[in-house]
């Protein structure tokens, strides 16, 4: 467990170091700070507007950091040679590979954290909400978070055996393609008027892909009108989704990387 601990802990210290992140981050951060007054600008209520657009900012922000922090990781190492003198070392393969992606979930945490933040700031200045109504808030974020390791997750698993440029467009796609498109496969594989074969391809995609859409849980909190049935339980269901997907992710990872000349 120590050498895993050894490499997250300095992946993160990369990652903060890292001037495109910080710009990425500083960029999410001022339109959090700005959001307040373009919410004026919207006809619809100006609380709904606000909430929208500050966890759209969050989410965004955060997808591109995840996939930014993970395309270059592994390459990168290999590149500068870095990595020789690590596995020379009693460090195995898999523990390097799980090592690095727990430092880049947890250096997105922390930037995660800070714009949750500053949204929780900015949110109050402007509405002088009560803490029942800011705790609700923050229920998006938490959910981003888990969207946003099983999007790192993906983009660790490719990044042993694709390029960063490549990575970084199957990453983006498969998020827009979980995100988009994964409640229309539902729906197919849901209605009984779907022909048989239809029924099967919709349901084998929609078992393969990782359903992004169920962390899309802003919705509710912008519109106190919709609610989610049994929403303790659906947040833990998701939750679960996502660890399990991203252990699968992690395990096919560690399989390629394993057979891996390096």
């Amino acid at each position: 467990m120590r050498p895993i601990l050894s490499i997250a802990s300095t992946t993160v210290g990369e990652a903060i170091r890292r001037r495109v992140l910080l710009i990425i981050l500083l960029i999410g951060v001022l339109f959090l700070a700005v959001a307040p007054g373009l919410g004026v600008l919207s006809a619809r209520s100006e609380t709904t507007v606000l909430r929208g657009m500050m966890l759209g900012i969050i989410q965004l922000t955060s997808a591109v950091i995840a996939i930014v922090l993970t395309v270059y990781m592994l390459p990168n190492e290999i590149e500068r040679r870095t990595i020789y003198t690590i596995l020379s070392k009693p460090v195995q393969r898999w523990q390097f590979l799980v090592g690095k992606y727990l430092g880049a979930v947890s250096a997105l945490a922390i930037m995660m954290c800070l714009m949750s933040v500053v949204m929780v700031l900015m949110y109050w200045y402007q509405q002088h909400a009560p803490i029942s109504e800011i705790a609700n808030l923050l229920k998006a974020p938490m959910m981003y978070f888990v969207q946003m390791s099983l999007l790192a997750a993906v983009a660790v698993m490719f990044s042993t055996f694709v390029s960063p440029l490549v990575n970084f467009f199957l990453s983006g796609g498969l998020y827009l393609v979980g995100s988009l498109f994964n409640p229309f496969f539902e729906t197919l594989s849901s209605n009984n008027n779907t022909p048989a074969f239809t029924k099967t391809v919709a349901k084998f995609i929609n078992l393969v892909l990782p359903n992004f859409a169920n962390y899309n849980v802003q919705n509710p909190i912008i519109n106190p009108q919709q609610t989610i049935g049994n929403e303790t339980q659906y947040f833990i269901n998701v939750t679960v989704y996502g660890v399990l997907y991203i252990l699968g992710l992690l395990v096919v990872g560690i399989l390629i990387f394993d057979r891996r000349e390096v």
